[in-house]
């Protein structure tokens, strides 16, 4: 990565931490959202992006990470940053525990089995009495908005380097060979299947660690919303929007696509899913390997980049 680059990454975080300094109520709760939706996007790039298992399991860590957080905040007393750790605890053994006999499966297999996962979990969530069941949970307010956007600022900066570090180490060479070619990375000597688990594990984490300090922000939790499915989707939009596989793409992919829902909400409120989905699709088709690649390519291809892209589409 070229010093201007770490330059500029540098610049934009310090910026963005100076935003409750001067920004309004409604800007820092966007700013929250956004950059939690920015964190999810991160971690699924380490199993979709890196290892290329396309997973719309992420969901049921987000929700883990919540009800970690609820249950130990609302039914046990215990302190905020306790509950943070309980539920990533309880991301790592479910990713443990389900992602080595899930992780055997390959292509649409592995997506319909990951789709399943958070409706299994929103399912037991709802029987257990310990989490509220159906009812959910209150946790106790904390009005300081300001906070949690620093703590999700923090979260994706540590999401972010931890992509950094994919990059130049050597489990992301191996996750990089398993998506490339997961036999010949085998031939290789790549444990595929530790890698991969940990790779899930990691994923997990920060998705958790999101979905805690979500919890504690909105002060209420049920499963329905804990294991929404559709948040996974945005996930994996926001990655492939940007740009899968590499550092930044993300995060550009979550500011970028939160901006233009956000307008839509507000200036075209009855069709505004209607041109957000225009959006994503005209995207793929333009840009099937995200911004981050027409940055690097329309250089030196310009509109044929995007030329060849419609061609490959046949369109």
């Amino acid at each position: 990565m070229s010093a201007f680059r770490i330059g500029l990454a540098i610049v934009a975080v310090a910026a963005l931490a100076a935003l409750p300094l001067y920004g309004s109520d409604v800007v820092i709760q966007f700013g929250i959202n956004t950059l939690l939706l920015a964190v999810l996007a991160q971690g699924w790039n380490i199993i979709g992006g890196y290892a290329g298992y396309a997973s719309f399991g992420n969901s049921a860590f987000y929700g883990l990470g919540s009800y970690g957080v609820g249950i130990a905040m609302v039914q046990w007393g215990l302190p905020f940053p306790v509950g943070m750790i309980f539920g990533v605890v309880l991301a790592v053994v479910f990713a443990f525990c389900l992602g080595i006999p899930v992780l055997r499966l390959r292509g649409h297999y592995f997506a319909i089995a990951t789709l399943a996962l958070a409706q299994v979990m929103s399912a037991i969530v709802s029987n257990v009495s310990l989490a509220g069941q159906n009812i959910g949970l209150v946790l106790p307010p904390l009005n300081n908005d300001r906070l949690f956007y620093e703590l999700s600022l923090g979260l994706l900066v540590i999401a972010t380097l931890t992509i950094f570090w994919l990059t130049r180490s050597r489990f992301g060479f191996g996750l990089i060979a398993i998506r490339e070619n997961e036999e010949g990375a085998a031939v290789m000597g790549v444990n595929t299947t530790l890698y991969k688990v940990l790779a899930f594990a990691l994923s997990g984490v920060f998705t958790a660690l999101a979905g805690g300090i979500h919890a504690y922000w909105i002060t209420f939790l049920d499963p329905e919303s804990a294991f929404d499915i559709s948040l996974n989707v945005k996930m994996i939009i926001m990655a492939v929007f940007g740009g899968p596989g590499t550092v930044f793409g993300p995060v550009v992919g979550a500011f970028a696509l939160s901006a233009v829902s956000e307008v839509l909400s507000s200036e075209a409120t009855n069709v505004a899913g209607l041109f957000f989905g225009v959006v994503v699709v005209a995207a793929v088709v333009l840009m099937p390997r995200g911004i981050a690649d027409v940055i690097r390519r329309f250089r030196t291809s310009g509109w044929h980049y995007f030329i060849e892209n419609l061609r490959a589409h046949r369109i």
